[in-house]
């Protein structure tokens, strides 16, 4: 390991040793939790500095997404893992296409289960991964780095701008390496970790909250919900069925049995059925009618 690098890692805020957990192996175990929950505390308002960022993001991806682009996420390790997680959740929730959004993490799928170390250090593997997936400057690359100098990171964001995506950089440390030339940069500096390195901690909770904003509110832009009900949901099992069921008998008033029918009326779409119910019209003319506005219902409610 060179020299310039130990020095790059002694300089991030997320290296540092928290002067609050120096004692902390010799608490008790009651003591150590509620020290990792003070720590914890600190996350959201680390958060809350980046709104403006992190809602300049939302609106290039809904952009990007309308266009007929993709979200795609890059990262290593636990930044990786999350934002895979995060991508993989939106077809059950939103009932989107799979490729819509992305998750790719340096080593591939086998290092969503185990952890597998050097290849974040790969620059060029970084570009590699996302060719793969043939970019178009429809595309929007966000890369995702807690120390915000992982290479395979930056290697990745160097390409996808070569291929004239616009890109988001998600790290935890301020002027980070990956934020450079971003078309957003998005640093949530959480300070020391609990456990000095352990980026999966306080990093990490920060990164999955900012991941659940950039797409909750990219698909609540994207007509994905009704108020705060999701419309969009793909009822693939009986829990989303019955979710389903349920939403339509808050929006309708319908009893459980009347949203049922409704429902299989209007070929398992929530959205569809809301629309048939609430402009008393058929499955074809609903189905028109969002398609004209873009799938939203409220604009489709107010233009009726």
């Amino acid at each position: 390991m060179s020299s310039n690098l130990c020095h790059q890692l002694t300089s991030l805020d997320t290296e540092q040793i928290n002067s609050a957990t120096q004692q902390i192996d010799q608490l008790t175990t009651l003591e150590q939790v509620k020290l990792i929950n003070a720590q914890d505390h600190l996350v959201a308002q680390a958060v809350a500095q980046a709104l403006p960022q992190i809602a300049n993001a939302v609106d290039l991806i809904s952009q990007s997404l309308k266009s007929g682009g993709r979200l795609i996420y890059l990262g290593a390790g636990t930044s990786g893992r999350l934002g895979v997680l995060d991508a993989v959740e939106c077809p059950p929730t939103y009932n989107t296409p799979t490729d819509l959004v992305v998750g790719i993490i340096a080593g591939g799928n086998q290092a969503l289960t185990k952890a597998i170390e050097g290849v974040e250090d790969n620059a060029e593997q970084g570009a590699h991964d996302l060719a793969q997936l043939n970019l178009t400057a429809l595309d929007i690359v966000c890369g995702i780095a807690a120390s915000g100098r992982t290479p395979y990171v930056i290697g990745g964001l160097d390409y996808a701008r070569q291929c004239g995506c616009k890109t988001i950089a998600l790290s935890c440390n301020n002027n980070s390496a990956i934020s450079i030339n971003s078309n957003v940069a998005i640093e949530v500096p959480v300070g020391a970790e609990v456990i000095s390195g352990s980026t999966r901690m306080k990093s990490g909770s920060a990164q999955k909250m900012v991941l659940n904003m950039l797409t909750t509110a990219t698909m609540i832009n994207l007509g994905k919900t009704y108020g705060n009900l999701m419309v969009d949901v793909q009822a693939t099992n009986a829990k989303l069925k019955a979710r389903s069921i349920n939403i339509l008998t808050k929006i309708t008033d319908l009893s459980q049995l009347e949203a049922q029918t409704l429902l299989e009326q209007a070929n398992g779409s929530v959205k569809i059925a809301i629309v048939m119910h609430k402009l008393a019209c058929s499955y074809t003319e609903a189905k028109n009618k969002l398609a004209i506005n873009h799938g939203i219902i409220s604009i489709t409610l107010q233009s009726a």
